[in-house]
């Protein structure tokens, strides 16, 4: 597969992700470059897993790495697709059992940012 189809795919992922095509200003340099063309052309475009759950095992794996800018992006693209924020919030619940309670703190702190507050249930 050329570079160029590669890359393509990359995008098409990341417009499907984020919701937007992205910015040809940024995707100029050579590591969006790379990086579209390397991780989302050919990782997040792989058989076997659908582009929700690679969304969530990414913003899994940057909470327990506490790269918190990367997870607010990440964020926004799993809202962007649809993805409950229950869903996130369980996810949360369960990464601090294993990375550390202020992880997953941090992760529901960033959940809030993009989900916004959670609203309180009516009785």
């Amino acid at each position: 597969m050329s570079d160029n189809s590669r890359f393509d795919k990359g995008l098409e992922v990341m417009t499907k992700l984020f919701g937007r095509t992205p910015d040809p200003a940024v995707m100029s340099s050579d590591f969006m470059q790379i990086t579209a063309a390397n991780l989302f052309g050919d990782i997040w475009t792989r058989p076997g897993l659908k582009i929700e759950e690679r969304s969530m095992i990414t913003i899994a794996a940057l909470t327990v790495l506490g790269r918190e800018n990367e997870l607010k992006t990440h964020l926004g693209g799993a809202k962007n697709l649809g993805i409950p924020r229950e869903k996130i919030e369980e996810i949360m619940l369960h990464l601090a059992h294993y990375g550390g309670w202020p992880t997953g703190v941090a992760g529901l702190r960033k959940v809030e940012e993009v989900y916004g507050p959670r609203v309180p249930a009516k009785e």
